[in-house]
């Protein structure tokens, strides 16, 4: 059903290919994962299956592609959309109408639908993907989560044979991101439907795919193989493989069920129940970099914030969790006075920031907001370090911009516009922006959004570099394993409200939402990742 031969393609003026001579075939009828690291061309290639790339990105392809019968480069999207439904990862960039049933109207009426014929459409598609409830509702007013039903439903009006989804968990609480995966295995069993989703969480997907398609970022083979082989093949793992080849369990597991069978006998094995160590809490001196107290934000008549207390130290990372709407982002944006609050205090510094610009407030406090998108303005990649600097009336040491785009992988980079980097390289970029001010504090609003884990892991080393600098950093983020990596100090939020906060262990090993996958093999443990394990398996042997 789709086949690539020998295709390269590199867009407009870009120093090398996207993509390098990429030969494969990809099955019918199966869920197929592509993943690779950030930059490796996952987005690229899933544009290319229906037209997208070339016919809007321009550039340059060689080679040739099959899909369904049909060559992309010679046939238009229009063409290809019915058979081919793709969803972006930001599904707002791909909604044009303000309810649900319009949005999933609108495509079939662009084909020309008989009236009769695009009723039966959308009520079938509604059913499929339990709409039907929403199906008046403003889109605005959707959670994360079923925006991207939204967007799937769209896809799917046009009866296509194959979807493609470009990380469509990426900005999901663990339920949402279930929700929508159950979603689509139902779509893939129930209908036949071939699905190739590009996504770096692993550790959400793998139970639910048939096959791994892997993109390399260097010279090496694309690789394609069931997801137990692929898995014992690649680096690029979730925790629960990472420890399973650690450990030598066999056959390699890629579930928690699958995990528990190795775990409980190992542990009890080992004896190490006592070995438990609480991680130590950073020292507080001074005053805190910022001060909430009684924090309430209202749109019209939705209070999006109840009161929130909250203090960030300097010298401390503090990760910021809840569901989709529970109100994460609005705090960071007050804090930042981007969001004014109708009642309480916010002091950034010891000032209050009632008054302030919100340039005066963000030279003390940089803030990474989820679409990077929306702090990439210049012409290159060293450009927006130039600008943030003169904007700060702040000197541009050529030092510190190098060694700031080396920390973060992107020297090779410097002259690149921006915006025709890949996700996860312009959220890098933005990263860049906000940092290279050596802020007293910083918020960053899903960091690891596109991120794949060699990148994620260089984000968590610099980010507890600048926490030992004394930097005072918050991070909003529905990754569950970021969360166990670096935090010092878990909040959750739900309506507005805090509901839990303290120390990692604590927090997020007893929640059934988001334990990340060390806490669920290791109950009652206080092991949070794969070092907490083998450093306790260490002492042991010791």
């Amino acid at each position: 059903m789709i086949r690539l031969e020998h295709v390269t393609y590199t867009y407009p003026d870009a120093a090398s290919p996207a993509l390098n001579d990429v030969s494969l075939e990809l099955p019918e009828g199966q869920l197929i994962l592509v993943i690779g690291p950030s930059g490796a061309g996952k987005s690229t290639l899933l544009r290319c299956l229906n037209g997208l790339t070339p016919h809007f990105s321009g550039g340059v392809l060689r080679g040739a592609i099959h899909v369904a019968g049909l060559d992309p480069v010679s046939v238009t999207p229009r063409v290809l959309s019915r058979h081919v439904g793709f969803v972006f990862q930001d599904p707002e960039a791909q909604f044009v109408t303000e309810t649900v049933e319009d949005e999933i109207a609108f495509a079939l009426e662009n084909a020309a639908m008989s009236r009769q014929e695009m009723r039966v459409r959308v009520e079938e598609t509604l059913d499929l993907l339990d709409l039907t409830p929403l199906r008046d509702r403003p889109i605005k007013t959707l959670s994360g989560g079923e925006r991207q039903r939204v967007a799937i439903a769209a896809a799917l009006a046009l009866r296509p044979s194959i979807l493609a989804l470009d990380e469509p968990t990426s900005q999901l609480d663990p339920k949402s991101a279930e929700d929508v995966l159950n979603s689509l295995v139902r779509l893939n069993q129930d209908l036949g439907l071939t699905i190739i989703l590009a996504e770096h969480r692993l550790e959400r997907v793998l139970p639910y795919v048939d096959s791994i398609l892997y993109l390399p970022d260097d010279d090496g083979p694309v690789l394609f193989d069931d997801v137990r082989t692929m898995m014992g093949k690649i680096e690029l793992a979730p925790p629960l493989v990472r420890l399973g080849k650690a450990l030598g369990w066999r056959p390699l597991p890629l579930t928690i069920k699958e995990g528990l069978r190795f775990s409980r006998p190992w542990f009890a094995e080992h004896s190490v129940a006592a070995l438990r160590r609480s991680k130590p809490q950073p020292a507080r001196n001074g005053e805190p970099s910022i001060r909430a107290r009684g924090v309430k934000v209202r749109f019209g008549q939705q209070e999006a914030l109840r009161g929130i207390d909250l203090e960030l130290w300097p010298g401390e990372i503090v990760v910021l969790m809840g569901r989709n709407g529970a109100g994460k982002t609005t705090l960071l944006r007050s804090l930042v006075g981007l969001v004014r609050p109708h009642a309480g205090v916010i002091e950034v510094a010891g000032q209050n920031i009632a008054g302030q610009q919100v340039a005066d407030i963000c030279r003390k406090v940089g803030y990474l907001p989820q679409d990077p998108n929306t702090l990439l303005f210049a012409e290159s990649v060293e450009q927006e370090l130039r600008v943030t600097l003169r904007n700060h009336r702040m000197d541009a040491e050529e030092r510190k911009i190098a060694a700031l785009l080396q920390r973060l992988k992107l020297h090779d980079k410097m002259n690149a516009y921006p915006r025709d980097l890949s996700v996860g390289e312009r959220q890098r970029v933005a990263l860049a922006a906000i940092s290279v001010t050596q802020p007293g504090a910083l918020l960053l609003d899903e960091p690891t959004r596109g991120l794949d884990y060699a990148a994620k892991q260089e984000l968590e080393r610099m980010l507890r570099e600048w926490r030992d600098e004394g930097m005072a950093i918050l991070v909003v983020t529905h990754d569950v394993e970021l969360a166990a990596a670096i935090a010092d100090r878990v909040i959750l939020m739900s309506q507005g409200e805090i509901i839990a906060e303290g120390p990692p262990a604590d927090v997020l090993a007893t929640s059934p939402l988001f334990a990340p996958q060390i806490a669920r093999l290791f109950p009652e443990s206080g092991w949070l990742t794969v070092e907490d394990v083998l450093g306790a398996n260490g002492r042991c042997q010791d």
